[in-house]
Formats: C-alpha cells, structure tokens, sequence
C-alpha cells in the first residue's frame, strides 16, 4: 500500500515529459471555454466527478459507507497504534471492494491550473498545476494521478490567446480546471488517511492511472 500522506497547498508545476500530439517534452491541449465543449471531448463511457454528489455516489457504490474517522483517529497523530489501525481500514476496504464493477469505470476529475505568460517556443500558454481538495461526507477526496502529467501546454485560438496574454500582462491571475480521465490502480485504488491540515479529518485518496487531459477556462 502506498503511503501518501502529505499533499501540497498552492499550485506547484510538476516536470515531466509526457507528451500528446504536440512537441517534444509538451503535453499540449486546446483550452476550452465551455463545459459543453469540454464534456464533447471526452470520452462518452466516462464517469464525471467533478461535483461532490457525484463523488460522493461514487465512493457509495465503491465502498457503501464512511469508516467511523474517530474510533480510527484514537489519540490522534502521536497514537502509537493509528498506523495499524489504518492499516487494517485499508485493508479490509480493499478485501470488501475486490470484483466490484465500479472498479473498472473511466472516471473524471478535476485538478485547478493556473495559466502562466504565452510561450511561442511551446505554442501556448503553460500551466500551474496543484490539487483539488472536496470536502465531502465520507472527508476530504483528493484524486491522485498515478503520474502527474508534466509539462502542460493549454493551446487558444488567435483571438482569445491574444485576450489571455494581456490579462496576463496586467498581472490577472488566470485560473483554470485542469480535467484528468482515467481508471482506478487496480493496486491500490482507494487510500483511506487522515488530513494533516484539518486535526482528525478522514482523507480518501483514489489513485487513478491517467489517459486524458483537458482543460478548462474558469468564468
């Protein structure tokens, strides 16, 4: 079981060179500006989870029902004994939820991106990339990428590139969704922890091997 426990506060832009249809070393995709433009380029078997009921519907049909965070939590951090009780949460989830066909979907999440000044050599804009926490009743979900998609290039027509470079010149933040579809690890598809940030949180991490990226220009 993979031990994950920190999670990074802020936008950080991951390395990495993976690359789709674009040049070497740049993981380039257009830049939609409408959700009904974003929802025509994915793939039509996927499973949205970009709001909370449906994720949270989602972990219901994977696991049925929250773990009871606070007999986990005992004494907290510095519990001697919270370490082996997540350990056997984790595994009797995993055990509980083998052949369950809701393992097997195409899933979409959302992580935020930030657009940083046009790059020619690259064609587009380059992105900021950090994660997406939601607050849900089972805890905070955040979805995590087998391996973080490197080098993201989000690519405008000439009218709005123009319009997105001078926001950018007048110091404008310009924050965007950066859209990930993919399948659970089967290995290691959900991580029960607790959050570091919020003192006996549940945290729910589901590990998801990525075939897609898109992104999404936020109003």
């Amino acid at each position: 079981m993979r031990r994950c426990w920190s999670f990074v506060v802020g936008l950080i832009l991951f390395g990495g060179t993976v690359d789709v249809g674009g040049e070497e070393g740049n993981f380039r995709r257009p830049l939609h500006s409408s959700h009904e433009n974003l929802k025509a380029a994915l793939p039509p078997d996927t499973h949205l989870l970009l709001e909370t009921a449906s994720i949270e519907r989602f972990l219901d049909r994977l696991d049925r029902s929250p773990p009871d965070w606070t007999a986990v939590y005992g004494g907290g951090h510095h519990d001697p004994s919270l370490d082996d009780r997540l350990f056997a949460l984790n595994r009797e989830r995993d055990t509980k939820r083998e052949g369950n066909p809701t393992l097997a979907w195409r899933i979409t999440f959302a992580w935020y991106g930030e657009l940083s000044p046009y790059d020619p050599d690259a064609g587009g804009f380059r992105v900021a990339l950090g994660p997406k926490l939601t607050s849900t009743r089972w805890g905070i979900v955040r979805f995590k990428p087998e391996e973080a998609p490197g080098n993201l290039v989000a690519v405008a027509d000439a009218r709005q590139r123009e319009r997105l470079r001078r926001a950018i010149e007048q110091r404008r933040r310009l924050g965007i969704e950066v859209v990930m579809t993919g399948r659970l690890v089967p290995e290691e598809s959900l991580v029960y922890d607790f959050s570091h940030e919020e003192e006996g949180r549940g945290m729910i991490m589901p590990f998801v091997r990525i075939e897609q990226v898109d992104f999404l220009l936020l109003k």
